[in-house]
């Protein structure tokens, strides 16, 4: 038995089995809506259930509140149809050609920027082509089946090794590995590419960009293809941290105003200490980019953060700022078991 799942407002439908999820079915029927942990801790694929019933699943009561239960949401990598269903996604595309793949990597280079972030390059096997989306993000498989995941921080011009933006989560078994024992020419397995965040080439609207933290990774991605590539929308970056030391690339961001046309980057620390002499834009870096652009309606906005920062953002652009919902495309960072990690 399947049942059918029908996308509001494009109309595109799929069937559904009891035992996966809608994310799944969706994926398997070669369309991509917007998703990333698939562990019910980030909430990119919460969406509303118009019509029919759902087994939410196991979902982070955080991410999917009572009160967002008793509005009709659900998070699609989690729910399962019990009938046919109606759910409100305006974000869809089609899966393109790109496989996703299991491949071993040796760790190439292990760079410390900061107390608690290291940079990370694995160099993919000689034998297998590894493509992806700048945006995308991998799963490294751990022991007992679990998964880290982690955003491509580097251009896909680059095929022969990724580039990842490892934030040192205490008490994290994957994290506190890296940072204390990994060592170059090691063996690591992953899967991927993973994840619906990429730019939409589509548009000619100008770009907003607005990182917290390792959010940072799949934006640098996105810009470095778009330097890479020739594209010639305007873009503007607001990469928000407490201090400066979270900024871990100020040089490297402050460097693509030379070297992208109609590129801007406003970097905006929320706590900084008096000893970091920051003489720069303070408080956070979505309510910055409000003060810059009051007015998003002609604009699309792509953030990357932890899932808290990522809820504040989009309520306040789509509300304040105009923005159409639409418009706000997200990749947000969770520290949930097998969920994705800054």
């Amino acid at each position: 038995m399947s049942f059918q799942v029908t996308l509001q407002p494009s109309g595109l439908h799929f069937a559904a089995a009891p035992d996966e999820t809608i994310l799944e079915a969706a994926l398997a029927a070669g369309l991509l809506l917007p998703y990333s942990c698939r562990d019910g801790a980030c909430g990119v694929c919460k969406s509303k259930v118009l019509a029919g019933d759902v087994d939410p699943g196991r979902f982070s009561a955080s991410t999917l509140t009572d009160a967002d239960r008793e509005q009709g949401m659900a998070l699609l990598c989690c729910a399962q149809a019990r009938s046919d269903v109606e759910v409100e996604v305006r974000q869809v595309s089609r899966v393109g050609d790109i496989p996703v793949k299991k491949l071993p990597c040796r760790v190439q280079k292990v760079t410390r920027l900061g107390a608690d972030v290291i940079v990370l390059e694995i160099k993919l096997p000689a034998s297998e082509k590894f493509q992806f989306i700048a945006g995308q993000y991998i799963d490294f498989l751990l022991a007992e089946g679990k998964r880290r995941s982690f955003s491509i921080a580097n251009a896909p011009t680059a095929s022969d090794f990724l580039e990842l933006h490892i934030r040192l989560v205490p008490g994290g078994q994957f994290t506190t590995h890296v940072f204390e024992k990994l060592k170059e020419k090691d063996i690591l397995r992953f899967e991927g590419p993973l994840g619906s965040f990429r730019l939409h080439e589509d548009s000619s609207k100008p770009v907003v960009l607005l990182a917290g933290g390792t959010g940072f990774a799949p934006i640098k991605s996105i810009v470095e293809n778009a330097i890479a590539t020739g594209q010639t929308r305007p873009m503007t970056l607001y990469w928000g941290s407490r201090d400066v030391a979270g900024l871990y690339q100020l040089e490297l961001a402050r460097s693509w105003e030379a070297r992208l046309p109609g590129f801007r980057f406003v970097p905006v620390l929320s706590d900084a200490p008096a000893s970091d002499n920051w003489n720069g834009r303070s408080g956070f870096a979505h309510q910055a980019l409000m003060t810059d652009l009051p007015d998003l309606s002609g604009h699309e906005v792509y953030a990357c953060g932890s899932p808290a920062m990522i809820d504040a953002a989009r309520e306040d652009l789509t509300q304040r700022c105009s923005l159409p919902v639409e418009a706000f495309f997200a990749d947000a960072f969770s520290f949930s078991n097998d969920a994705k990690a800054t």
